[in-house]
């Protein structure tokens, strides 16, 4: 004869039953925001896609929006004008989803000397410490462990071969040429050489490019750093505007 004492009513079990469901089913529904819809709405709806490219077909100036003649662009040296930036721009994998690090900056000095059709010399610099992103923390690490801008402050670029513009760029018309000079950045100076684009915006000169950044090349650490991890390479872009000295 069974005992009375372990016998245990269906109802009973079929409640403890459905209460363990229920605790399963929350802790599968925790799982899925930390992991799958927590990284999804913070970089699609919270961080927000990247900014476009810089590039003068996607560029907003306040020049004149009559176009000035191709007369009014004259050989001589052409310092950079406000609205020029640069920027670095970096493929990652964020809290398992794909998204794009990048961080701007409008303090960029230098000029360009430009002989009838032929720009002769150029040399433009970047101070890294005003690089800035949408995170404070990514900036953190690029000022410090990444770039080590105290102890090298900026990137430069000094052309060594002149470009052959063949003619001088109009506003409807834009001339697509390769640059090649020399980056210094993190200690190392390499060659580069990279195509860039120009055209006339008002009475300036309006120059964009994109130069290939493998890390390793200029003894950077890879920026792989927290739940972000990055590949071995990125892109340093720069949209300048030129005006006459």
């Amino acid at each position: 004869m069974r005992s009375q004492e372990n016998e245990q009513p269906a109802g009973k079990g079929r409640s403890r039953w459905r209460h363990w469901r229920w605790w399963l089913a929350g802790a599968v529904a925790l799982v899925l925001c930390v992991t799958v819809i927590g990284p999804f709405v913070f970089l699609h709806f919270i961080e927000g896609p990247a900014p476009q490219p810089l590039s003068i077909h996607t560029a907003h100036h306040g020049a004149s929006s009559s176009p000035a003649p191709s007369a009014a662009i004259a050989g001589g040296t052409y310092t950079v004008a406000a609205g020029s930036e640069a920027e670095y721009r970096v493929a990652e994998i964020l809290f398992g989803q794909s998204a794009t690090a990048v961080g701007k900056t409008s303090s960029i000095s230098g000029s360009m000397t430009l002989g009838t059709t032929t720009v002769t010399a150029a040399h433009f610099t970047v101070p890294l410490a005003t690089v800035v992103s949408n995170e404070s923390l990514r900036d953190d690490q690029f000022r410090s462990r990444i770039m080590d801008v105290t102890q090298y402050p900026d990137a430069v670029f000094t052309l060594t071969n002149p470009i052959h513009l063949g003619r001088i760029p109009t506003r409807d018309t834009v001339i697509t040429v390769d640059a090649t000079g020399t980056l210094r950045m993190h200690g190392v100076t390499r060659s580069v050489t990279f195509p860039i684009e120009a055209e006339i915006v008002g009475t300036e000169i309006e120059v964009s490019g994109s130069i290939p950044i493998t890390f390793a090349d200029w003894a950077i650490e890879n920026p792989s750093g927290g739940p972000a991890q990055v590949g071995s390479s990125g892109t340093m872009e720069f949209l300048l505007y030129l005006s006459r000295s």
